[in-house]
């Protein structure tokens, strides 16, 4: 994983200033880069035999489709609030930015279903422990959380593993 992150792009000011964003899109790009994530990934996620995929808008859908694909699982979307058009289950979702609120249908999940996270990043950690939360609310069970990049100064894992200690978090590149 060590050669993904010399792939990522740190991007000044974006999306407002002083913040540096990480772009992974060049690793979406390279075919053997993205491959060998989807790949990591399905390993880690296999340990846990789960019946569905959880992927957080919207970078995390990149992975967490291919994820499923990968798995043979169905894939269930955690949007930001007024994205999808039935009925869901919303929690708030503060990040580094602001506050958000993440939302999932309300039949996306079913009661007792092992489920497996993705996201592209964790930084500060609460959209992680905001996912989990919403999950939880629909009923499934959070088996496992995996990100592509882990930014390490924020100590997001750290946060997360406080508030959801019983589900293990796994990132493929820490920066």
């Amino acid at each position: 994983m060590e050669d993904l992150k010399s792939l990522i792009v740190d991007v000044p000011d974006f999306p407002k200033a002083g913040v540096i964003f990480k772009d992974i899109t060049p690793i979406v790009q390279d075919a053997r880069a993205f491959n060998q994530v989807i790949d990591r990934m399905s390993e880690i996620a296999r340990k846990y035999s789960p019946e569905k995929v959880a992927a957080v808008e919207s970078r995390g859908f990149i992975f967490g489709s291919a994820l499923a694909r990968e798995l043979k699982t169905g894939l269930t979307l955690i949007r930001k609030k007024g994205k999808l058009p039935r009925k869901t289950l919303t929690v708030r979702a503060p990040n580094e930015y602001a506050v958000e609120y993440f939302e999932a249908h309300l039949d996306s999940v079913q009661r007792g279903e092992k489920v497996v996270i993705v996201d592209d990043l964790i930084a500060t950690g609460s959209s992680a422990i905001s996912a989990i939360q919403l999950i939880r609310e629909l009923g499934g069970q959070v088996v496992a959380f995996v990100a592509l990049v882990e930014l390490t100064s924020l100590q997001g894992v750290k946060k997360l593993n406080a508030a959801h200690p019983e589900v293990p978090v796994f990132s493929l590149i820490k920066v």
